[in-house]
Parts: structure tokens; C-alpha cells; sequence
């Protein structure tokens, strides 16, 4: 990466696209805390969160950012409840009942509540998807950054993450960085940043 600088607002919703090689996953790894390995300054919530201690980090990742990957990494032989709880669990800020609840609501949110004790092994794609979506959002989160969210699903599924991610930028204020392939996606969402070798085009 370049000389790479940008901002994204609360409640904006901000594909990236790019070749493949471009950078956009080496940004959305440094973006998400996961690569530390950089110089400049990362800022959430207008706090410096360049240096922290790796534990540190690891919090503000499960409490302020949600994701929600190309592949859902579920856990099959959880119930979608379980796996959409795990990050809340981890956390440990709320009693076990609360999480419960709040998964639940995330769960009848994006219209999935009948799955809830099914193993996540049994469900469809589109479903798995719309899960790994419940599980980004069990804590809360700053900012929801999408890898390829769609890249593995049919027209008509990749519609209803596009019509999820946009009510939740809309309705819930929710901030969204995702990065696609995919242009109809892009053209629809609020600003495409525009990655070519490493640099930020437009």
C-alpha cells in the first residue's frame, strides 16, 4: 500500500474494488487490526488504535468490528443460535441469558429466527450467509466489513445481503466497508474506492 488515506463516516456504506493484487484485502487486514505490520495511523471513532497491544487489539476487533467473509466459517456441528452467540461469549460483557436474547433478535432481524436450533451443517448457503451476518452484528459493532461477501452466492441471495447491508447503513446507522467484484453491488452503495497497485485511483 501507498500513501493511502480515507475516511468513512458513520452510516456510509463504501465498497472497495480493485485487480486482484491490487491491495484491497492487504487494507481491509490492516483496517480490521489484523495486520499490524504498517506505518501511519488507523483511527476508530476518531481514537489512534496504531500500537495497542495485541490483547488490546483482539478487544476493540470482537467489540467494534463485525465481518462477514466470502466463506461464513460457521461451525457446523453448532446450532446457528451457538455460532451467531460466539463472539458475544468471548467478549463476556453480558450475562449468558442476555446474549441469548440478542442473538435472537439479531437472528428474527435478517428474518432467520426458525433456524435457530438447526445445525448450522443443515442450512443453505443463503442462509449461512444471512447467519454469519446475525454473528457480525451479536456485539454491536462500529463498522461491518465485508470480504466478498457475495462472491459465493446466486443473484438472488447476493441481492438480499445487498438489501440487508443497505437497511442496516440506512436504519441502523451502521457503517460498511466491503470489498467486491462484483459492480452492480458496488455502483449501488454510497462510494466505491477505486484500489490499483497498492494506490487508492479515485
Amino acid at each position: 500500500l501507498k500513501d493511502v488515506s480515507f475516511q468513512i463516516n458513520k452510516g456510509e456504506f463504501v465498497s472497495i474494488m480493485g485487480k486482484s493484487g491490487s491491495g484491497k484485502s492487504t487494507l481491509l487486514y490492516i483496517l480490521s487490526t489484523m495486520d499490524t505490520d504498517y506505518d501511519g495511523e488507523l483511527y476508530l471513532n476518531n481514537k489512534l488504535i496504531t500500537n495497542q497491544t495485541r490483547d488490546h487489539l483482539s478487544y476493540i476487533r470482537n467489540k467494534h468490528i463485525g465481518f462477514v467473509f466470502q466463506f461464513h466459517y460457521l461451525l457446523p456441528e453448532f446450532s446457528v443460535l451457538e455460532n451467531v452467540m460466539l463472539p458475544a461469549k468471548k467478549l463476556a460483557e453480558k450475562s449468558h441469558q442476555e446474549i441469548k436474547s440478542n442473538a435472537i433478535e439479531k437472528l428474527r432481524m435478517l428474518d432467520i429466527e426458525n433456524l435457530a436450533h438447526k445445525k448450522a451443517s443443515q442450512i443453505s448457503g443463503g442462509e449461512k450467509q444471512r447467519v454469519s451476518i446475525a454473528r457480525a452484528l451479536i456485539n454491536n459493532p462500529t463498522i461491518l466489513m465485508g470480504d466478498e461477501p457475495t462472491g459465493n452466492l446466486d443473484s438472488q441471495n447476493s441481492e438480499n445481503v445487498f438489501d440487508i447491508f443497505k437497511d442496516l447503513s440506512e436504519n441502523k446507522g451502521l457503517s460498511l466497508l466491503v470489498v467486491t467484484h462484483d459492480q452492480d453491488f458496488a455502483k449501488r452503495t454510497n462510494r466505491i474506492i477505486s484500489m490499483e497497485d497498492g494506490m487508492i485511483i479515485t
